[in-house]
């Protein structure tokens, strides 16, 4: 059940990173793998701050997206990829 609760939340949050950056995405598996990471990540950030780990589904999903937006940034950050491609996987030129 754990399983089939962090595919959930995953999916919420890749889904969400996914409109919140305004790229686009990475497809719905992919999604899912940015969201559970998310999860882990945003947790992380959480517990840094001082934030203690309990919350309800509302805070779980939402640490779950700002460490989805986080990692997408720094991933973005890395491979120069600012989420501005077209169809078809071409940048755009202007």
């Amino acid at each position: 059940m754990h399983l089939l609760w962090w595919i959930i939340v995953g999916l919420i949050a890749g889904w969400a990173t996914g409109k919140i950056m305004r790229g686009s995405g990475f497809g719905p598996l992919m999604d899912i793998v940015v969201g559970i990471v998310g999860a882990i990540v945003g947790g992380w950030i959480m517990r840094a701050l001082g934030f203690s780990g309990q919350g309800g589904t509302i805070y779980t999903i939402l640490v779950a997206i700002l460490g989805a937006v986080v990692l997408t940034w720094i991933v973005r950050l890395i491979t120069g990829d600012r989420g501005t491609r077209a169809s078809g996987g071409m940048k755009r030129v202007a």
